[in-house]
C-alpha cells in the first residue's frame, strides 16, 4: 500500500469528529464499520469473501480499487456508522441522513450490477 492510501478506521474516527488519536471507542466503531460492511456485502460491492477491519491499517482499497465506487462507499459507511454510533436528535436531520443513505444504497448498487 502507497502513503496516499486511505485507511478506513482512521477515516470514519475523523469524519465522526474522533481523533484518531483517541481510541476509547475503536471496537465499538470498527463492529459498525464491519456491520455497514456485510450490508454492502449483500448488495454485491466490495469483496467477494467480505471485509473486517480489524485496525489501522486496514484500508479503503481492501475494500475496493474503483475510486468512483470508493467515494460513495466512503460516504455511505461513514453516514451508516454515525447513525449507529452517535444518532442526530433531530429528526429532520435524521430523515435526511436515512434518504442520504438510501440514494447511496441504490447507486452503489446499480454501479456493481
Amino acid at each position: 500500500m502507497s502513503e496516499t492510501t486511505i485507511k478506513i478506521l482512521p477515516c470514519i474516527k475523523l469524519k465522526l469528529g474522533i481523533p484518531v488519536s483517541h481510541t476509547e471507542f475503536d471496537e465499538q466503531i470498527k463492529t459498525d464499520i464491519n456491520s455497514v460492511f456485510f450490508t454492502l456485502y449483500e448488495i454485491g460491492a466490495g469483496p467477494e469473501d467480505g471485509l473486517i477491519v480489524q485496525g489501522n491499517e486496514d484500508a479503503w482499497d481492501d475494500f475496493t480499487t474503483d475510486k468512483k465506487l470508493q467515494t460513495a462507499i466512503i460516504e455511505y459507511v461513514y453516514l451508516k456508522v454515525k447513525l449507529l454510533f452517535d444518532p442526530p436528535s433531530s429528526s429532520t436531520v435524521l430523515d435526511s441522513m436515512n434518504n442520504m443513505i438510501s440514494e447511496l444504497e441504490f447507486r452503489i448498487n446499480v454501479h456493481v450490477e
